[in-house]
């Protein structure tokens, strides 16, 4: 008699035979490539979107004092409604863990916290417009896979110039500093800059071009060095700029990303072609 050992990735397979309604239910709620799962995915935004109206017009005392009772009932709807969904997710993927600490699985958790602590907390309700970081899902209705793809590929840009963004904040911290400590020499207490901290706060609103005003150089050598700041000011801003690009650049080049998610871990950006998550290594 041969036994056969299924592995982590085949063991997921035989689940699907399984239990072919979890991912029946998963293709509605993190695809949006089907009829399907647009529908579900606009029905979600007009809830929040309605569900961030409720409390705002809770916050209006005329509005709150002759719709109380119908404002709470809308409240705890949405919130159950919330609460029936993020179930839905942990149960349809492989991994509810990884879903549940992820950015959209803890923002899914405060939206529908704030509801429950409002029967021990009174006013902690006034929270759940944290759901409105929720409508970050739009970009899966309107095109995600052009849309979720482009926003991988910035991420992406963005994990690979770290290093040079570090390097260059680190080169503009030393330079604020030694410009700050020079004004506070040019300028003195007299003039306002009354210590080298403060003194390293103009030049960096100086350094930025905000220039709020809060602090002014006086004498001729304290404006010389500002006209200074000022300039270099314009070419530091395009620095990170021309970073950014050009790992973007480099990303383009290497292809594109696709919105598909990954039954296990829910996470999405992965190549066209690609058969396995590159995350978790879960069959796609």
């Amino acid at each position: 008699m041969t036994t056969v050992v299924f592995s982590d990735k085949q063991a997921i397979d035989k689940s699907r035979i399984k239990l072919p309604w979890r991912f029946s239910l998963h293709e509605i709620i993190f695809e949006s490539d089907t009829p399907a799962g647009k529908a579900f995915d606009s029905f979600l935004l007009i809830a929040i979107l309605l569900s961030v109206l409720t409390v705002g017009l809770d916050s209006v005392s005329d509005f709150r004092s002759g719709y109380a009772s119908l404002l709470t009932v809308l409240e705890w709807f949405f919130t159950i409604l919330f609460t029936l969904e993020f179930c839905a997710r942990i149960i349809t993927i492989g991994k509810p863990l990884r879903y549940i600490l992820s950015f959209f699985g803890l923002v899914d958790i405060f939206s529908i916290l704030p509801t429950y602590l409002s029967l021990l907390l009174p006013g902690s309700q006034f929270l759940i417009v944290i759901r409105t970081l929720r409508l970050l899902r739009i970009f899966r209705v309107f095109k995600s896979t052009r849309f979720l793809g482009e926003a991988e590929i910035l991420l992406a840009a963005m994990r690979a110039s770290k290093y040079k963004m570090t390097v260059f904040l680190g080169a503009v911290g030393t330079l604020v500093i030694i410009m700050g400590t020079m004004m506070y020499n040019i300028e003195g207490e007299t003039n306002g800059f009354t210590s080298i901290p403060r003194s390293i706060y103009w030049a960096i609103v100086t350094l930025t071009t905000v220039g709020y005003g809060d602090l002014a150089p006086r004498t001729i050598a304290g404006k010389a060095l500002t006209s200074v700041i000022m300039i270099m000011g314009y070419g530091i801003i395009a620095v990170p700029t021309g970073i950014v690009t050009s790992e973007l650049a480099s990303m383009k080049q290497a292809g594109g990303f696709t919105a598909q998610s990954c039954p296990r871990c829910s996470r999405q950006g992965h190549d066209p072609d690609a058969a396995h998550c590159k995350y978790c290594g879960g069959k796609l």
